[in-house]
């Protein structure tokens, strides 16, 4: 009879490469040590929100800009040359364009004549004056000498008319010839007339003097209180003459601070007005940062805080470092070309962006130069120690 089959075993066969069970007490211990780090990651987080996190705010929507200056002529003219281009640096004082002087030249000649002629009328109205008082004084020198003349013709008129009188008297008695009283008739006529004729040679002489010093009077009108150099006349001849000056100088057009010559759109020959953009000069070491910050960002920033800056140009090497100079009184939807309109009654909330200022240090922009319209990233403190 054959040897029988050894029997199975009856439960599963355990191989040797099995790792053994995990203990129940070793799993929770890995359980409480996960959630530590969680714990102590999450305390982490809360504290540096805490302490840093609230402490700093950022933007990358910053951008680099200054106070441009828009280079116009203040006269007409051809201009004759262009002493800048594109890309140059200049210094304040230095020339960029001239402008044909030619006209302005002969506006200056033309109020020096002016103000020569002035003063000469000027001069001339003073020595009027003083030949309207003397002959003023020469007025009242013929009204004395016809006051004379009538003091003389009233005595010949009453002796001419005693005269008179007494050859009538007498005539009537036959002792004067009748020849003798025509003749005395005819010498209190003369001398009557000739009363008269005093009296009128008075009043002409009155009335000689009258316009002698009305003459005098609107002459002194003119010069009262005056000199040559403070008349009037004199002082709006000289203003045109400054202004002739001013407007010569002004054919030659300088560069109003340090900077760099951008859009320059003015060349030789081309006839410029009052007032046409010839150019603009940017002051690069005056350069400032307009942040655009959220409005949910702004609730501690106040001016003069400091802030941290880096730029796309030089990357996170460079730190720029400035302060909070203000605020703009508007975001930039307010500002838009059309603004828009809230009350339309189809309304989504947009958080909005208010611009800031913020000033930079001027030895670091000497050191790393900056040009308008670059990106920066800044980060205000808004608590300083």
């Amino acid at each position: 009879m054959p040897d029988a089959e050894p029997h199975a075993p009856a439960g599963p066969t355990v191989s040797d490469d099995t790792p053994p069970p995990v203990q129940p007490n070793k799993r929770k211990r890995l359980f409480l040590i996960f959630a530590a780090v969680i714990a102590v990651a999450a305390l982490a987080y809360g504290l540096h929100r805490l302490i840093v996190g609230d402490r700093w705010v950022s933007t990358d929507n910053a951008y680099v800009n200054a106070e441009v200056a828009q280079i116009t002529p203040l006269v007409a003219g051809a201009v004759t040359a262009v002493r800048v281009s594109d890309t140059q640096a200049v210094r304040r004082g230095q020339v960029l364009v001239e402008i044909d002087p030619a006209d302005a030249r002969i506006a200056v000649a033309q109020a020096e004549a002016q103000l020569a002629q002035a003063e000469r009328r000027v001069r001339q109205t003073l020595a009027t004056g003083s030949a309207l008082g003397a002959q003023v004084t020469g007025r009242q020198a013929d009204i004395a000498r016809a006051r004379a003349r009538i003091i003389t013709a009233q005595a010949d008129f009453e002796r001419a008319q005693i005269d008179l009188r007494r050859r009538q008297a007498l005539a009537s008695g036959g002792a004067v010839s009748g020849e003798e009283l025509t003749q005395a008739r005819n010498a209190f006529a003369a001398a009557q007339a000739g009363l008269g004729v005093a009296r009128a040679d008075l009043a002409q002489a009155n009335a000689t003097r009258g316009a002698a010093e009305g003459e005098r009077a609107a002459n002194d009108a003119l010069v009262r209180g005056t000199t040559v150099a403070t008349n009037p006349d004199v002082l709006a001849a000289r203003a045109r003459l400054d202004q002739a000056r001013l407007d010569l100088a002004r054919t030659v057009i300088r560069a109003p601070f340090d900077g760099v010559v951008a859009r320059r759109q003015v060349q030789v020959g081309q006839r410029v007005a009052p007032g046409a953009a010839l150019m603009s000069v940017v002051p690069v070491t005056q350069v400032y940062v307009d942040a655009n910050y959220k409005e949910v960002q702004l609730a501690d920033v106040r001016p003069g805080q400091p802030v941290e800056l880096t730029s796309d140009l030089y990357g996170d090497d460079v730190m720029f470092h400035g302060r909070v100079a203000g605020f703009s009184g508007g975001t930039g939807a307010a500002f838009a070309v059309i603004p828009a309109q809230n009350a339309s009654g189809n309304w989504i909330k947009v958080v909005q962006r208010l611009p800031v200022r913020v000033t930079l240090d001027p030895r670091e922009l000497a050191a790393h130069p900056l040009r308008l319209g670059l990106s920066m990233e800044a980060t205000i403190d808004t608590k300083p120690r």
